[in-house]
């Protein structure tokens, strides 16, 4: 069993993990130098890992994401690997925003058009790659219109997945995501991506249970009992906002992805009551609160081997079938926060 972890810098200064393991009383003599470990909640030898999948991107994304499975013989199929939201014929996207005027990089939160809309500053710090200082109502990124390069810091976002990861499959709670990388805090891991849909013209909720739903708007006026952050947004634009949705508001969302048939890693990220991820609202290319995209980020420094979670934010008795049933799902998440039910 592992007794401490504590990280260390490699012989290349980046940082590395060292576990201490302590012998089972009775353990038999080691007659390999590999070393097998589960998750605790069994004493069952496990499987030898099966590689289910070397790339369940396809080459989509610049590292590879393979599936390996050491419970059973499942295997991942009925879905399709995107890398991008597919909007579907019906749902015309808003135009892109006007953008700021800086050239090349953005450097003066003041002079940027951008900057100011996230309360005159940047959202993100450069150190590690790109990390958010903070959780936003949500995060004003540039965009298409706007007069800097991929390599702005106010494109963090838009950088893809740069982190290795892994699917898995758990004993209880289908397949998951760990890291096989160190993540800082802040860092985005992955964009939840699939369908992009109304939310009131979804067939067989009652069978989905890959349904993202778009609450930007709902959480930052705390509408449906959704917890609501510190407000961040600059007043003006708060106020344009307000303007511009309060005959259009809605007691829940408009819109939502649907990642059921079509999506990315991101589906496969199980819930937990204690995550270590954290659901961000970021707008790029347009400023629709009601369609903004869903970043999940690192809200503590996550170490490598680690599943990855995030809280999916159920209310208990919020989700019904067809026929106006209450279902119940019970919460494994195992942790000493857990509610016991997911919904």
């Amino acid at each position: 069993m592992v007794s401490e972890c504590c990280p260390a810098e490699g012989v290349s200064g980046f940082v590395v993990y060292n576990y201490h393991l302590k012998r089972l009383e009775g353990q038999p003599k080691l007659t390999s130098n590999q070393v097998q470990y589960s998750n605790g909640r069994s004493r069952v030898p496990a499987k030898a890992p099966q590689l289910v999948c070397l790339d369940i991107s396809e080459g989509q994304e610049d590292v590879q994401i393979p599936a390996v499975n050491t419970i059973d013989d499942a295997t991942i199929t009925g879905f399709t690997y995107t890398k991008y939201n597919q909007v579907l014929s019906n749902l015309k996207l808003p135009p892109n925003a006007d953008g700021c005027d800086c050239k090349g990089y953005c450097k003066n939160p003041k002079t940027c058009s951008c900057a100011r809309l996230n309360g005159v500053d940047f959202p993100y710090v450069r150190s590690n790659g790109g990390r958010l200082i903070e959780a936003k109502d949500v995060v004003f990124e540039c965009g298409p219109n706007c007069g800097c390069g991929p390599g702005c810091i106010n494109r963090i976002s838009q950088r893809g997945i740069k982190y290795q990861l892994e699917v898995f499959r758990t004993s209880d709670r289908g397949w998951a995501v760990k890291t096989k990388d160190f993540i800082p805090s802040g860092a985005p891991v992955c964009e939840y991506i699939g369908e992009l849909r109304r939310t009131n013209e979804l067939d067989n909720v009652d069978e989905n249970d890959y349904i993202f739903e778009i609450d930007c708007w709902q959480t930052m006026k705390g509408i449906g009992g959704r917890e609501r952050r510190l407000g961040d947004v600059s007043e003006s634009l708060s106020n344009k906002l307000d303007e511009k949705n309060l005959e259009n508001s809605m007691p829940e969302p408009e819109f939502c992805i649907d990642a059921g048939r079509i999506g990315n890693v991101s589906r496969f990220i199980n819930h937990s009551c204690d995550p270590n991820l954290f659901v961000q609202c970021v707008l790029s290319a347009h400023h629709d609160l009601k369609l903004a995209r869903v970043l999940l980020f690192a809200s503590d420094n996550i170490p490598p081997m680690q599943e990855l979670t995030y809280d999916y934010g159920y209310a208990l008795d919020s989700v019904v079938d067809n026929n106006g049933n209450v279902r119940m799902l019970p919460c494994h998440c195992g942790t000493s926060e857990c509610r016991k039910r997911l919904y």
